[in-house]
């Protein structure tokens, strides 16, 4: 490393946090220059000013300008001893060394190097508690809401989900996929509210659906088991709004033959997309509430079977998606817009919808958002599946 480089790297310091983790206010390190740059521009234009008034008293802001822009916390007290020594020389030159001018421009600089030191300080403490809170949502998040494999069963899938809270990487939005002796399952659901308290509810409603997917031949049972644990961990976490939680879900199983079962239960309905285009969405002919508004043993909810033929295509989302508004006040029209982002496998699919939703919004998302595509995709006779294998999350 050049001599240039090091002196770089000594006073930008060393990136707080994991590598994948990204904080918050860092400059560029050309920007270290610019303490330099402000001190050079007071002291020529005192020097080339023909007027009988110093601007020694402009060097405060250099100390402040150096805790802006760099993460050490004693380059501030560095800066500031540079200008005190800069001050001095500028008022000898300027012949103000008794005058009060002078007196006052080194006890300014004194102080507002103090004041730079404590907010530097402050802030890299904030920076690093910023990066070890990412790295626990980034483990949470690992472990809640688990990559989705490329190929489940009968099925190719993929996922997309975009937390509100872009630093907290994790929000109430859930989803799962799995392949069991009844065929492949998944869910996805939507928890009222945010915050910690949504992710404990997330947290207990996909294991529950993890262990019932595999012991429940019925998929109207799987959902009345997710009620039962819903009704248990709302009375164990009892997080402040507690009693007016609730999960809206949608649960889809695709037999080996292409026959799907789905069940809802208060959730938008999922959107099939047939092999000739046309998009249709799969609503239950009967209304039922969300999990959590009724009492789990009267959670009983229709199935409904619809039969899936090669290459089609159901895609389940949140509200998050359908609910995203331009700065017009128009809804995210997701039905329409499916059919124009269907080309390429599920990924690139819902990379597609993604992107079409950000730049219909024009704006960060103001709600969770999560999509899950599933295409019927049966696996030749005697082919060879690895399920495991070629996991892929895509995620913003």
């Amino acid at each position: 490393m050049s001599a240039t480089g090091w002196f770089r790297e000594l006073l930008a310091g060393p990136t707080r946090g994991p590598a994948t983790v990204r904080t918050t206010g860092t400059w560029p390190r050309t920007a270290l220059a610019l303490p330099f740059i402000g001190m050079a521009l007071v002291v020529g234009l005192d020097y080339l000013s023909t007027l009988q008034v110093t601007v020694e008293p402009a060097l405060t802001a250099v100390p402040a300008l150096a805790a802006i822009v760099s993460r050490r916390v004693w380059y501030p007290i560095l800066m500031g001893l540079l200008s005190e020594g800069v001050a001095f020389t500028m008022a000898a030159y300027d012949s103000v060394l008794g005058q009060s001018v002078h007196s006052a421009t080194v006890f300014a600089i004194a102080l507002v190097t103090a004041i730079s030191w404590v907010s530097a300080t402050l802030r890299v403490r904030q920076e690093q508690a910023l990066a070890d809170a990412q790295l626990v949502a980034e483990i949470a998040r690992r472990v809640l809401l688990r990559a989705v494999p490329d190929r489940v069963g009968s099925v190719r899938a993929a996922v997309h989900y975009a937390a509100a809270a872009a630093h907290a990487r994790i929000g109430g939005d859930l989803y799962e996929v799995v392949d069991t002796r009844h065929g492949v399952r998944a869910v996805v659901g939507d928890v009222r509210g945010k915050g910690l308290g949504a992710v404990e509810t997330a947290a207990a409603v996909l294991g529950a659906f993890r262990e019932a997917a595999h012991q429940e031949p019925a998929l109207g049972k799987v959902a009345g088991w997710l009620a039962v644990s819903l009704d248990r961990a709302l009375h164990e976490h009892d997080h402040p709004g507690v009693d007016e939680e609730f999960v809206t879900l949608v649960l889809i199983g695709v037999g080996p033959d292409g026959t799907a079962e789905i069940v809802n239960c208060g959730h938008p309905a999922p959107l099939l997309l047939t092999g000739d285009g046309t998009v249709r969405p799969l609503e239950l002919p009967e209304t039922v509430p969300p999990l959590g508004v009724l009492d789990p043993a009267d959670v009983s909810p229709p199935v409904h079977r619809v039969p899936f033929a090669p290459g089609d295509r159901v895609l389940l989302f949140t509200d998050g998606v359908i609910e995203a508004r331009d700065r017009a006040g128009r809804f995210y029209p997701l039905a329409d817009r499916f059919p124009r982002c269907a080309q390429g496998g599920p990924v690139d699919v819902l990379d597609r919808l993604h992107a079409d939703v950000v730049r219909h919004v024009g704006r960060p998302l103001g709600d969770d958002a999560a999509m899950l595509l599933l295409q019927y995709e049966p696996v030749a006779h005697g082919s060879r599946q690895l399920p495991h294998q070629n996991g892929r999350l895509t995620r913003q």
